[in-house]
């Protein structure tokens, strides 16, 4: 399982993500409170974000665990944006530990996190090639294969989803994913919330402060963030 988090909204930096909150994902990557599988998230970690005049997502990834990197605290401070998106991994038993199987993986505006686990077969099947041998990789592979043929992120995703678990009966698959101007999240076996405040919202596996407005996502559902509303719809 990983833990991920977004923001889309008011500029503000990663450090809103990983280590200014008290639950951020730096303290979920060694502590989380509602992880339903593992215990422990450090086979990597990623960050994503849009910086004006690059239509292409920016995105740092590593292999270690998220506190052992000396870089993090000032390349965190300084990278800005109004859309976020960070995640911190605990990788599949038998799935490699590398930088390529480490989200956030990102085709053309798109960026994508996945938390849980999938039968490698339930996806393969679904795109022609993944960056990486883990089956993360392989279900971003499908979404991305997905937007490139046409579709809207909501919909990539929720095919994917759909499909990959009705091949894997207990597969999780919680994504989350943006393209700079909106985020689309799924809850498919594990916790995801968000939290709407003046200038903007918060989508992630699990609150990042103890402070109220956090609200849970229903089981096999479909969130979607713009600007202007948050909705929630069934799989």
């Amino acid at each position: 399982m990983c833990r991920h988090a977004a923001w889309l909204g008011a500029e503000r930096p990663l450090t809103s993500l990983i280590d200014e909150p008290e639950y951020g994902l730096l303290k979920q990557s060694y502590a989380p409170r509602r992880q339903r599988a593992g215990l422990i998230n450090a086979d990597g970690y990623g960050m994503g974000w849009y910086a004006p005049g690059r239509p292409e997502p920016v995105r740092y990834r590593r292999s270690v665990p998220i506190w052992t990197d000396a870089n993090l605290p000032d390349l965190s401070s300084v990278a800005r944006s109004t859309c976020l998106l960070a995640a911190v991994r605990s990788a599949t038993v038998g799935m490699p530990v590398e930088e390529s199987a480490t989200a956030p993986f990102t085709d053309r505006t798109w960026l994508l996190s996945h938390n849980g686990r999938v039968a490698r077969d339930a996806v393969k099947g679904l795109c022609d090639g993944a960056e990486s041998t883990c089956d993360a990789a392989w279900v971003a592979g499908a979404v991305f294969q997905r937007g490139r043929a046409g579709a809207g992120l909501g919909e990539a995703l929720s095919e994917v989803v759909v499909q990959a678990g009705e091949k894997d009966p207990v597969a999780r698959l919680n994504l989350l994913a943006t393209d700079g101007t909106t985020i689309v999240a799924t809850v498919w076996g594990d916790t995801l919330f968000h939290h709407r405040s003046h200038d903007g919202v918060l989508v992630a596996s699990e609150p990042l402060d103890d402070l109220p407005g956090w609200q849970a996502v229903p089981e096999r559902s479909l969130l979607t963030v713009t600007r202007d509303d948050v909705t929630v719809q069934p799989l």
